[in-house]
């Protein structure tokens, strides 16, 4: 490939946050532009690669990232930038090719994963997964290009994927690691750089594996069931046979609004 200026490229291979600034008037899922200052410095912080301002591997990282924001965040699969829409499809090891509509239904981790041992694709749903690795990497999960082995219109390209492994995943428990993902993707590009069809290549079990290395958390009704009751003293029981009888109502809790914020606030702010 010549030698290449991004910047005189089109808006779907600049960088991320060019991207997001001229990204107006979209349909975001949560209602507004995702921010991703802190997985920015993460990217700063950890990253093993730093690839020069107008290589292929720097196209090739912001063509995939901007496609992540939109498979994350865009709702509306014709505001859609980095895709050919109506022929683009996404694929695992082989598997089935998945279409834009299916990506803003289930998001990219139930399509990557699947169906496995540890990993249930087919009782997720876009939110569950989301939150079920949310929770997992708490500090982000980041992905980087490593290496890029051909030229448009067929892009092959190995990356990486981690994160440090802090929190619960599902009722295992976090061992505290740094777990990393090498895979290999293929993306086929029409003239103007758009994806019409994008292959992933990469071991899932590892991954998976890693996940469940802890060992099982306690169950918690067994612990509950264990623990001592305590006793209620003299005055409470008193107390709350008077409480009965009294005028007042108790209020109804106000709705814990935190539950619908968007699962990548702790990532990506």
């Amino acid at each position: 490939m010549d030698s290449i200026d991004i910047s005189k490229l089109h808006l779907w291979v600049q960088d991320r946050d060019t991207v997001l600034q001229y990204s107006n008037d979209v349909e975001w899922r949560y209602g507004q532009k995702p921010d991703y200052t802190r997985s920015d410095e993460k990217l700063a912080a950890e990253s093993i690669q730093n690839h020069p301002e107008n290589s292929l591997e720097r196209l090739v990282q912001n063509l995939v990232r901007a496609f992540d924001i939109e498979a994350n965040f865009k709702t509306n699969p014709s505001q859609w930038l980095t895709v050919v829409q109506d022929k683009f499809r996404m694929s695992t090891n082989g598997g089935y090719g998945y279409t834009i509509t299916d990506l803003i239904n289930s998001g990219t981790y139930k399509l990557l994963i699947g169906d496995n041992q540890h990993y249930k694709a087919s009782e997720e749903n876009f939110e569950t997964s989301t939150n079920l690795f949310h929770t997992a990497f708490p500090d982000g999960f980041a992905w980087e290009v490593i290496e890029v082995y051909s030229t448009p219109p067929r892009v092959v390209f190995k990356w990486r994927h981690w994160g440090t492994f802090k929190g619960a995943y599902k009722n295992y428990a976090p061992t505290g690691e740094t777990i990393e993902i090498i895979g290999t993707s293929v993306v086929h590009l029409r003239d103007d750089l758009k994806i019409l069809c994008l292959e992933h290549y990469y071991d899932n079990t590892k991954f998976l594996d890693k996940l469940t290395a802890g060992g099982k958390l306690p169950n918690n009704d067994q612990t509950q069931q264990l623990a001592p009751k305590k006793k209620s003293s003299l005055w409470q029981k008193l107390w709350n046979f008077i409480s009965r009888f009294l005028p007042w109502k108790r209020k109804t809790t106000d709705v814990n609004l935190s539950t619908s914020r968007c699962p990548f606030a702790g990532i990506t702010n």
